[in-house]
């Protein structure tokens, strides 16, 4: 079993998703009392929730590169950004370290192609709905994505910064959001990506009128396999920067 690092905290809500999930995956897969071997370098979030705000994304990409490294140091042989945001920096800790970094973007991309989808919505911050970096990387797997009208976004970045990270969770969110993936099905989307971690506290397929597509959980599940050499063979994908 390979050693899987988890460069955490972005925010801590959701990072408990994932070392709960990759423990449970370990469990099923190998039976008794597994659990996975893993390593968590937790960030502090509000250390960069403000360089990201400040759009200084090079100090962001220092400090997850850095932490990248020490957890190869300390024997991860698989990392992981625990995060949607902050997988904006993904490619310079790949770059930085010597062991593989599985990109949350393509675990989502293969459980979509998995399921025979074409055309997806996606939640999520600001950053990762509107900027590039997120929908190329979808893209690049023959995805077409579809993101929420202006002042929806506005709705669901605010929720999230406001509330999810903050581990408040509110029924009035809760249907807005609702209403949000209602318009994206309407707008011919199959499925919705929950294209922020925390959004996984709030949303469920109970929630939505269409399947959704919970990254953390499909990242962690992905890590797991390939911890365990037999996860999915996702394939890298670069994308212009």
């Amino acid at each position: 079993m390979r050693t899987i690092g988890l460069i955490g905290g972005l925010s801590w809500e959701s990072t408990v998703i994932y070392y709960q999930i990759i423990n449970q995956r370990v469990r099923e897969r190998l039976g008794g009392s597994h659990s996975a071997d893993s390593l968590i370098w937790s960030i502090d979030y509000a250390t960069v929730e403000n360089l990201i705000f400040a759009d200084r994304w090079d100090e962001v990409s220092t400090l997850l590169t850095d932490a990248g490294r020490k957890l190869q140091e300390l024997g991860a042989g698989l990392l992981l950004v625990c995060s949607n945001t902050f997988s904006r920096v993904s490619d310079d800790v790949e770059r930085a370290v010597n062991v593989p970094v599985l990109h949350i973007a393509d675990a989502v991309g293969a459980e979509i192609r998995a399921r025979g989808m074409r055309k997806v919505g996606l939640l999520g911050t600001r950053f990762t709905m509107e900027q590039p970096f997120y929908r190329d990387r979808l893209a690049a797997h023959g995805l077409d994505v579809v993101i929420p009208r202006r002042e929806q976004r506005e709705l669901v970045h605010r929720v999230i910064f406001d509330e999810l990270v903050r581990g408040i969770l509110r029924e009035s969110s809760r249907d807005a959001y609702a209403q949000i993936i209602d318009d994206l099905a309407d707008d011919g989307a199959e499925g919705v990506i929950l294209g922020c971690t925390e959004i996984e506290l709030l949303i469920s397929d109970k929630d939505s009128a269409i399947p959704v597509l919970p990254s953390a959980r499909l990242h962690a599940e992905a890590a797991a396999g390939l911890a365990l050499a037999d996860g999915p063979a996702l394939g890298h994908v670069r994308t212009p920067r």
